[in-house]
């Protein structure tokens, strides 16, 4: 799985970032896990026409909470809500992936985390 990684953070400031996605209501169905809603402008042709269908999408974040570090893994790969398995589920595309990546650590540092 392709991910970008944010590690070694402390863990006031890896409950600080989990608490601004639960305040955002982010929060996926497993614990730990956070669904960032990717924008529909960003949508490839596929995910574009199958919106309806299998939308919305995201990319799942992984909030990891260790003794040694916590991290946050953003997976990069575009899923979508409503079916788990169909074409249209792909790794991002560039664009995609800078903006999800920019989004994340532009959350990060409004929330004056350290990394």
């Amino acid at each position: 799985m392709r991910t970008y990684l944010i590690d070694d953070l402390t863990d006031k400031d890896y409950q600080t970032v989990l608490k601004a996605f639960d305040d955002l209501g982010l929060r996926g169905s497993l614990e730990g896990i956070y669904y960032l809603p990717l924008p529909e402008d960003l949508l490839q042709g596929e995910q574009k026409a199958h919106l309806g269908d299998c939308g919305p999408f995201f990319m799942a974040l992984e909030g990891v909470e260790s003794p040694d570090q916590n991290s946050l893994r953003l997976e990069l790969l575009v899923r979508a809500r409503n079916k788990i398995r169909c074409s249209c589920v792909s790794y991002a595309t560039t664009a995609q992936r800078e903006h999800m990546i920019e989004y994340l650590d532009q959350f990060v540092e409004e929330l004056e985390v350290s990394v």
